[in-house]
């Protein structure tokens, strides 16, 4: 059950963000040394957990007036049972019920798990000229922290159909 996670639980989040990155050595994409995403938030209402202790998160924000998905992560041995789908699904309604008109991400273009799974939950590749100033400064932020090793791309879902 997909849940707001609990202020004494973002600390052990920190486990579950490094061990779904360490997936992407498979496909030979390293991230740089740093604090993980999830270490640098103190406001659980900003994180979407599922299972006690959880096993998945989605970490939230805004940025240019949507929702903006910063992370997903997932246990990799709770991997491929639908928690990643539910928390997917969780972070949509959200969105839709606080108002936004879409949900935005940037995710690793050519990575099976990333732009592909994303599409297949209904977003597309958002061209540069769309993206607001905030999204422009987000991504520029990731360049400067190294965390484009490989092709990556913006992605947003919205709302309304054939928008």
């Amino acid at each position: 059950m997909v849940r707001w996670a609990e202020k004494s639980e973002l600390p052990g989040l920190a486990a579950v963000e490094v061990a779904a990155d360490g997936l992407f050595e498979q496909v030979g994409i390293v991230f740089p040394p740093g604090t993980t995403q999830i270490e640098e938030v103190s406001d659980p209402g900003v994180v979407l957990v599922e299972g006690t202790p959880p096993d998945g998160f989605a970490l939230i924000g805004w940025v240019d007036g949507n929702l903006h998905l910063e992370q997903l992560a997932v246990r990799p041995d709770r991997m491929r049972q639908g928690i990643g789908g539910r928390l997917m699904a969780a972070v949509i309604d959200h969105a839709g019920a606080a108002g936004a008109p879409a949900v935005t991400l940037t995710t690793f273009r050519d990575v099976p798990w990333n732009a592909p799974w994303y599409e297949r939950h209904g977003f597309t590749v958002m061209p540069e000229q769309e993206w607001g100033p905030q999204l422009r400064e987000l991504v520029r932020r990731e360049r400067e922290l190294g965390i484009e090793v490989a092709p990556r791309v913006v992605m947003v879902r919205w709302r309304e159909k054939g928008r």
